[in-house]
């Protein structure tokens, strides 16, 4: 039976899951065959469409969405060490999400993350899109890292970080390694990966006996930490910024090629802090 205008208005399904955060379109659709997913308290199929005005449900949890069109809000915040990238901590330890702005009809999430003891740059989003797109294996973005390591750096231990070392989960190595100096035993060096596994940088030097101290992201694909950007502040990128990022992340190149962003080398507005400093 060919649909009717009606029918047809809105975004599928899947998609709108998906652009929420609730996990990759493939999954939403095994979620939506599940019959997981209500629409106006009714169960979802494969294909329908809806629109901002239908109660959507995953579940128990209500979804909250922008329509198509509608850019996303994107954050940079520097995180200092000493935080959790989480929402719960049975420990109770401070989260980044303390220090975010409201989400208002949306939730951020966090593209990538940090250890408790690894400070830099976090990105977050309203985007589940543009977070599955940047943290997707097969899409291998690269971030780069400021690393502090203790102990004898020879030249046949770094070589072997570049050229490849089996950890417990599989093999792992550094597309870059650059020294940046440093006193004594204690050397600075400038490291690139294409994955995000936990804990790699550190597990990685570990595997040659040496120690890292000191662990900073400062980069995550074409997004950069702000030098001016202090620790356990947050700005929000431009919409020009938001619209160069989707671009980029839909087919992501070499960083190299690409605009940096966030592409102001000063803010436009002051960056905030939403607890007072430590």
């Amino acid at each position: 039976m060919p649909q009717s205008p009606a029918d047809v208005r809105g975004d599928k399904i899947h998609k709108v899951l998906a652009q929420a955060g609730f996990g990759s379109r493939r999954a939403m659709e095994e979620r939506i065959r599940a019959g997981e997913v209500t629409v106006n308290g009714k169960v979802a199929g494969i294909g329908d469409r809806v629109t901002p005005a239908d109660r959507i449900k995953v579940g128990d949890r209500i979804v909250r969405w922008a329509p198509e069109g509608q850019l996303p809000r994107v954050l940079l915040y520097h995180k200092p060490e000493g935080e959790i990238v989480s929402n719960d901590d049975p420990q109770g330890r401070p989260t980044v999400f303390a220090k975010l702005p409201p989400a208002r009809d949306a939730k951020w999430l966090a593209i990538g993350r940090l250890d408790f003891n690894t400070s830099g740059l976090l990105i977050f989003t309203t985007s589940g899109d543009l977070a599955n797109r940047m943290m997707h294996p097969r899409f291998e973005v690269e971030r780069e890292y400021a690393v502090r390591v203790l102990g004898e750096t020879t030249p046949e231990r770094l070589e072997a970080l570049c050229t490849g070392v089996q950890l417990e989960d599989g093999i792992a190595r550094f597309e870059f390694l650059q020294e940046e100096g440093g006193e004594g035993a204690n050397r600075w060096f400038r490291v690139l990966l294409r994955e995000g596994r936990n804990r790699v940088v550190r597990r990685l030097f570990e595997s040659q006996g040496l120690t890292v101290s000191r662990l900073m992201r400062v980069r995550f694909g074409i997004v950069t930490l702000p030098p001016w950007l202090k620790r356990g502040q947050f700005i929000a990128l431009s919409s020009a910024d938001v619209e160069r990022l989707l671009a980029w992340s839909a087919a992501p190149a070499q960083p190299e090629l690409q605009i940096m962003l966030p592409s102001a080398t000063e803010p436009r507005s002051r960056p905030r802090r939403s607890s007072p400093p430590r």
